[in-house]
């Protein structure tokens, strides 16, 4: 076969391809994403030339085909798009996209990852060099009258032009595996990466393992004749749901991508389909799944394309925190890629899109929310967490989130923002004009204070998801005249703080006598004793720490910002003595033997009401109970 042309790429140095090979070394998988991809434009634009009636020749089934034979060492993507003539060979393969080695070795050194090289420079077909040691091109142009043509190079700057093969339309790549990368000749591997990005690509992509079978007879040159057997199949679905219109679809449809993509997985509760063109480019399926109390866990499950080419499941940039929780597909050739195919910028465009997906989600939400209200409440335990999360996080989220979000009480009942305001202001306003809601986080454990709280007929909310402390602090901030508090963080009397007062039984001396019997009995460190009137029926002792306290430490505890000082000081407990149970009379008749018996057994039981008697001091009540009964 003659040779046209010998001739150096023109880059104008001889470092590129040890860079390309060395410093893309671990990206090296997306060589077959960046060659695959090219097919598929190659595809896509011979398709487009015959719709517009600028291309005269029989179309034809177009396809894209990924070939390994592990017997040549071979990987060949081959595809029956537009082709290249020599001249475009030269054009497009040998003047590499960039100034000169100046401006590359410059501009590399501070490039993140393989994907930023190869978009800041045009260097897609180059990243077959990362897997190769030698790369050929066959070729033959849709332009009438043209010419095969053949480009090889073996990894150097120096390449060869010749009078190609190829009789019909289109090109092939031929990568001739380096040592090093011999894992790229195992089909199951290359299956993997072509799971990964060309699952949905929009034209076939065919895969296939070719082996060398012995044919009868010899060549004209006496060498043994081969023929290449290929097995393989489509990989791809060309028309996945985001790309087509909504009212084409049906639930099990949806239920059915669901299920391809996330295999093993409960199913979502519902869905949105994105689908603008206006003012940029967007289509998408997003799912709500059942939430669990992990974060992590759920992350990461939002997969982003572009022309339906897998880009990265990283889509931080594009889409709110808040909405990394949801599940799904993000499909525009609009947002910015600062690499090829690969690395998000936040530009306009992101920054519109972002906020496009909240307000279609917010809207989606508030939708269900009036169009079926039980079912609503019937799927808050799964979209609370999601909904709180967003309203802390998002701005704009929590203005359209408040009319929809749900409060749940202790009875069970749901009730949005400000149905729930009407509920408790008339009963649960303090003197100073402040609505007071009271919560528990473990309604089991705080089943006493609970009881004392609903005696004076105060609702109590539960509030106990791993992000309720935030979305109280974002509720006080955000409702005016309001103020949340535990419902153990004072007793039931002092919750919501009134301008009347219970009568004390005591005298003055004995509040005093009352409150030195109690000092001296209690030994655990942190407790400040105080002796209030409250109704007889309450208990006579109740363990309980400060709100804003209480608050700032498990906040310390979370991790939150700035919190460290409130995690390292020391516990500081109230001990709230009841001075109108009939108890505190008792004790202050008892002599000083049984005083101290007495304060123990009812200090100890307030300290287990709340959880905190462990240990020795467990033990020491438990026998102690034993010797009273």
């Amino acid at each position: 076969m003659s040779i046209q042309e010998k001739g150096n790429i023109s880059i104008h140095t001889e470092n590129i391809f040890p860079i390309i090979k060395k410093f893309l070394y671990s990206d090296n998988e997306i060589f077959l994403r960046e060659l695959v991809s090219n097919a598929v434009d190659a595809v896509q634009k011979i398709k487009r030339l015959g719709a517009l009636g600028q291309y005269n020749g029989e179309v034809g089934q177009l396809l894209v085909e990924v070939a390994v034979d592990k017997d040549k060492k071979t990987i060949t993507v081959s595809d029956n798009g537009l082709g290249m003539t020599a001249e475009e060979i030269k054009k497009y393969i040998n003047q590499v996209a960039f100034s000169g080695a100046s401006e590359f070795v410059e501009k590399f050194k501070d490039a993140k990852d393989a994907n930023e090289i190869i978009g800041k420079f045009g260097l897609g077909f180059y990243s077959a060099f990362m897997v190769a040691d030698l790369v050929e091109i066959n070729t033959l142009s849709y332009q009438e009258g043209a010419e095969p043509a053949k480009w090889v190079c073996d990894g150097s700057t120096e390449f060869e032009i010749s009078e190609g093969i190829r009789t019909t339309r289109g090109t092939d790549i031929v990568l001739h595996i380096n040592k090093d990368s011999e894992e790229f000749l195992e089909e199951q591997k290359l299956q993997e990466i072509l799971d990964k990005y060309a699952k949905f690509l929009p034209i076939p992509i065919k895969f296939g393992t070719k082996t060398n079978s012995e044919e009868d007879g010899e060549d004209v040159e006496g060498k043994k004749k081969y023929i290449d057997v290929t097995v393989d199949n489509i990989i791809n679905t060309t028309n996945p749901i985001w790309t087509k219109a909504p009212s084409e679809l049906k639930d099990e449809d949806y239920l059915s991508f669901y299920r391809e993509l996330y295999p093993f997985t409960e199913e979502p509760l519902f869905w949105i389909h994105l689908n603008v063109d206006y003012p940029f480019n967007l289509t998408g399926v997003l799912y709500f799944p059942k939430l669990k109390n992990d974060f992590e866990v759920q992350r990461n499950k939002i997969k982003l394309y572009s022309r339906q080419v897998f880009i990265t499941d990283e889509v931080k940039d594009i889409v709110p925190e808040f909405l990394m929780l949801l599940h799904g597909v993000i499909d525009s050739p609009d947002i910015p890629l600062n690499v090829s195919r690969s690395f998000l910028q936040a530009d306009g465009n992101v920054k519109k899109i972002n906020n496009y997906i909240t307000k279609k989600v917010a809207d989606k939400l508030q939708e269900l929310f009036n169009k079926d209200r039980t079912a609503f409440e019937d799927k808050w335990k799964d979209i609370g967490l999601f909904v709180k999360y967003g309203m802390i996080s998002e701005e704009k989220f929590y203005d359209k989130a408040k009319d929809f979000a749900l409060l749940g009480n202790t009875e069970g009942k749901l009730l949005t923002l400000p149905e729930y305001h009407e509920k408790v202001k008339e009963l649960q306003t303090d003197k100073n004009g402040n609505v007071v809601y009271i919560y528990t986080n473990d309604a089991q454990k705080q089943d006493a204070f609970i009881q004392s709280a609903h005696k004076k007929n105060y609702d109590v909310l539960v509030l106990d998801s791993p992000i309720d402390n935030h979305f109280i602090n974002q509720l006080e901030q955000k409702l005016e005249k309001t103020t949340i508090k535990r419902v153990d963080s004072s007793v039931a009397d002092k919750l919501i703080e009134k301008d009347e007062n219970n009568e004390h039984v005591l005298s003055e001396n004995q509040v005093k006598e009352v409150t030195e019997i109690f000092e001296k009995a209690i030994t655990k460190p942190g407790m400040q004793v105080e002796v209030v009137a409250l109704n007889p029926e309450e208990m006579p002792v109740t363990v309980t720490m400060d709100e804003f306290m209480r608050r700032m430490k498990d906040m310390a505890a979370m991790g939150g910002g700035g919190m460290g000082f409130y995690g390292q000081m020391p516990d500081n407990y109230k001990v709230a003595i009841n001075g109108n149970h009939p108890l505190i009379g008792k004790i202050l008749k008892a002599k000083p033997a049984d005083q101290s018996t007495l304060v123990k057994q009812a200090v100890d039981l307030a300290l287990l009401a709340q959880g905190m008697l462990t240990g020795a001091e467990l033990t020491s009540f438990v026998t102690r109970s034993v010797s009273l009964i």
